[in-house]
């Protein structure tokens, strides 16, 4: 697999005349130079962005894609959904995808297909080495054309996916290129606090007077503070004496010395790290109770976690995964559906899980049978053996009508 990371930023023509050519990038939504861009590779670097976006891929790369048809689970899973690409696990080929959705805004897939037409496998390629055209009849009809290793494809064979459609735009819009500004920002504080105690640059210091200085003044008194002689050159005395020397340091003529201290959570921005991982989380959809931040004024209790989940779920994954869903959907014959099982992030801890299962069984208000649950939880249907046992508990729980009478 090609590296997905490089060249992301030249995919988006960032400057005015782009914007003149149809599909291309708005102006509005360009940063106002090619060199102020921040390519894929270099946001990476940020851990939070590299987490949030590894969050993503993870939670997705773990899902089963189940087939339907009419609404009806298919009890044999075709191929194409359970190994999108026969030379790479299905969790790969999902990384892949959803890792190109949000470092380019796009991905795309190109189409092998069998000497019958049908599809028997699916390449994730390099988004930054495909390029989009889109043609206009005399009709105003546009036909998209894709450009890869410079051969010229049609949708029959290669299936474009997109983060964000904006009309008139042949590409997708990814979080990196759409918000270039907090990405630079969040950056410069990031190398800021990183070069704050290695810049030679940074005074530890300041000798500072209420009175007039000459010139040469300021330069005297710095070189004699450091142990030098006025003009700058370094002191005759012998060793000893200038050891001694060097730690003593006399003040005059108003001078005063005020060291530049700074708390260890002011050296290493921590107010400032804090707020750029709420921003990286919000602006890729990542929760942040995963992310490891508390939001201001948002206690965190199991509760709110639980619903953080399932918002993450329908209003953050769920986009790449319709993405997913119907890009496959279209290369299923016939009316087969594919659609991800997302039970798996969605499912509550054990014991809330079964106390669930127990209203759902409920003799008196319950909906579902043994069977179902079962299925549920991943497991077969009751033998018969087991359907007698579990009777004869019930049997033993739950008193006659002629016990109760008697013990009355």
């Amino acid at each position: 697999m090609p590296n997905i990371f490089r060249r992301v930023a030249a995919l988006f023509a960032f400057n005015a005349e782009a914007s003149e050519t149809p599909g291309s990038m708005p102006a509005r939504l360009m940063p106002a130079s090619r060199e102020t861009a921040v390519t894929a590779e270099r946001a990476l670097t940020l851990s939070t962005l590299y987490r949030g976006i590894q969050i993503h891929a993870t939670s997705v790369s773990q899902l089963s894609i189940d087939v339907e048809r009419n609404g009806v689970v298919l009890a044999e899973t075709p191929a194409l959904a359970l190994k999108p690409d026969v030379d790479e696990t299905r969790s790969a080929f999902l990384e892949y995808t959803v890792n190109s959705l949000y470092l380019d805004g796009n991905a795309f897939w190109r189409i092998l297909r069998g000497p019958q037409g049908e599809v028997v496998s699916l390449n994730v390629l390099n988004p930054a080495e495909v390029t989009v055209e889109v043609v206009y009849n005399t009709a105003g009809t546009a036909t998209k054309y894709y450009w890869w290793h410079g051969t010229k494809y049609t949708n029959r064979d290669i299936r474009h996916l997109q983060l964000l459609r904006i009309p008139g735009v042949a590409r997708g819009l990814g979080p990196i290129q759409a918000a270039q500004i907090e990405v630079r920002g969040a950056l410069d504080a990031r190398d800021y606090g990183a070069l704050w105690l290695s810049d030679a640059n940074l005074p530890d210091g300041i000798l500072s007077t209420d009175q007039e200085l000459k010139p040469g003044d300021a330069d005297a008194y710095r070189n004699v503070w450091y142990g030098r002689n006025p003009d700058g050159t370094e002191r005759t005395d012998d060793d000893a004496a200038r050891k001694i020397t060097e730690r003593l340091r006399v003040l005059g003529k108003g001078l005063t010395y005020t060291p530049l201290l700074l708390k260890p959570s002011d050296i290493q921005f921590l107010e400032t790290q804090q707020y750029t991982t709420i921003q990286m989380a919000r602006l890729i959809g990542a929760p942040a109770s995963i992310m490891l931040v508390a939001v201001e004024g948002n206690s965190q209790t199991y509760a709110n976690v639980e619903q953080e989940w399932i918002g993450y779920v329908r209003f953050g994954l769920m986009k790449p995964l319709r993405e997913i869903e119907d890009a496959l959907t279209e290369l299923l014959p016939g009316r087969q559906r594919a659609k991800f099982n997302v039970d798996a992030l969605l499912r509550t801890d054990t014991k809330t899980r079964y106390e669930a299962h127990g209203l759902s069984l409920d003799p008196q208000r319950g909906w579902a049978t043994v069977d179902e649950v079962r299925s549920l939880e991943q497991l077969p249907p009751l033998t018969d053996a087991q359907r007698a046992e579990l009777e004869a508990r019930r049997r033993v729980k739950t008193p006659t009508a002629t016990q109760e009478a008697t013990n009355a």
